[in-house]
């Protein structure tokens, strides 16, 4: 990890570059360079993402229908007990610009054979929805562990917010191109993506050279050096970290109130437009029109969060503290839901919670690692931001299913959440001890 160099000795261009991002978070000349190309990175990965995923939604809604589209998310998870032992066994023998090069690399001949069967006819529906979900949490988990490897606690809490930025223009960005390249096909769309992929290769070996180049201190920390490996299957990764528990039982919850709440919003519109007695194509022009307003406030929202007040928050908070904000907000939504299930309501708690999931939530998420060994911030956060994402996912749809056969009505869902986020702030202060734990230690 690297600590800021003398800013005397830092070129023109870099003075300049801080003081641009500095609106945005307290950068110094000496991180100006390197995160900024971290932040450009994030940018194009998630822009190669949702041009990805802009690519997938004909090739399994078209040849499967929306039930296997729901069958092939519950078997992500079973794809990943394969995918995660071969991915850590690599982890354990390279170091960390070879693990990226060498999973993008693979991603990459991934897109090209493809590209290569659709172009021959070859229905490839499922296999490709199942390998984005793989990809989309393995992709950005990698760059997020490297960027943890990157920089120390004290660093991290400032700059990470400047990454979040990319992140969260990325998103927007891509799709916004995404729409516009979808009438190429997705052939088109699978060849840029590989193309991102090979420039993101190059900015993170830049990266890595600049830092070597420019940082003043190589010395790994000290507990991280006493610290043993991450040995053993690696599902009983987690059992064996009590810090890496705390953050897999967060990531979990949080995917759970994420997903239900999703649903509680698309019940609850349904159920609006059946009372109107509209059309199947009135509801279709309906459900198109609420959503594409939905997700533009979201992303809105989200974007502003990440410029202005996720670094203030940081600095202010902690990154133990500043995971409070989001089920502290949550829990007042759904309360409010419970209370008057109607759509605005709903919706007004669902913009509200996925904009600060996205930016602040996110961001110290991601923070939470910077005091963890590189062992954790490769392997242990993989596991993490793969197979227990989409066991919480898997979780959440049981349920939902449950219920549904039930016959519960739309505010059970609220009332569910509801316990999900007393679970959650329990959680979040488990976890914040153990923070401060591995802070002290750091």
């Amino acid at each position: 990890m690297t600590e800021p160099v003398r800013a005397e000795s830092q070129p023109p261009a870099a003075h300049g570059l801080a003081r641009l991002l500095r609106p945005f978070a307290p950068v110094e000349p000496s991180e100006a360079v390197s995160v900024a190309l971290l932040a450009f990175t994030v940018f194009m990965l998630l822009l190669g993402y949702y041009l990805l995923k802009t690519a997938r939604e004909p090739l399994i809604l078209l040849h499967g229908g929306a039930e296997v589209k729901s069958y092939a998310a519950a078997g992500q998870s079973l794809l990943l007990l394969f995918v995660i032992p071969a991915y850590a066994a690599l982890a354990r023998r390279v170091g960390r610009v070879r693990l990226l090069v060498t999973v993008y690399a693979f991603f990459v001949s991934n897109l090209l054979i493809f590209a290569a069967l659709l172009q021959a006819d070859v229905e490839i529906g499922i296999w490709f929805y199942l390998w984005v979900g793989v990809f989309n949490n393995t992709a950005i988990a990698q760059l997020w562990g490297f960027a943890n490897d990157l920089y120390t606690p004290e660093q991290g809490k400032r700059l990470f917010a400047i990454l979040g930025i990319g992140s969260s223009v990325g998103a927007v960005a891509g799709a916004f191109v995404a729409k516009r390249l979808a009438q190429f096909g997705p052939v088109s769309m699978q060849l840029m993506a590989a193309a991102i992929l090979v420039l993101c290769v190059l900015l993170v070996v830049l990266v890595d050279r600049y830092d070597r180049a420019h940082a003043s201190d190589r010395a790994a920390p000290r507990e991280a050096e006493a610290r043993p490996p991450l040995e053993g299957p690696v599902l009983q990764v987690l059992l064996h970290d009590k810090y890496l528990l705390w953050i897999a039982l967060l990531t979990f919850v949080l995917n759970c109130v994420n997903t239900t709440g999703e649903y509680l919003l698309d019940r609850t519109l349904l159920e609006m437009i059946s009372a109107t007695g509209a059309t199947p194509r009135e509801a279709s022009r309906a459900v198109a029109g609420f959503k594409a307003d939905y997700f533009g406030w979201v992303n809105l929202v989200g974007v502003v969060l990440q410029l202005f007040v996720v670094s203030r928050v940081l600095r202010v908070l902690g990154v133990a503290r500043a995971l409070f904000v989001l089920p502290i907000v949550a829990f007042i939504s759904y309360g409010s839901m419970w209370l008057a299930p109607v759509l605005a309501l709903v919706r007004l708690g669902k913009i509200a919670e996925n904009s600060l999931d996205y930016s602040l939530q996110n961001t110290a998420r991601q923070a939470l690692f910077l005091v963890g060994t590189r062992a954790e911030k490769y392997l242990g956060k993989t596991v993490i931001d793969t197979f227990v994402v989409r066991m919480g996912d898997v979780f959440s749809a049981a349920l939902i299913y449950s219920a549904s056969v039930l016959h519960l009505p739309s505010r059970t869902f609220a009332l569910v959440n509801l316990g999900f986020v007393v679970c959650w702030l329990l959680v979040v202060v488990g976890l914040g001890r153990e923070h401060a734990r591995r802070a002290a230690e750091h």
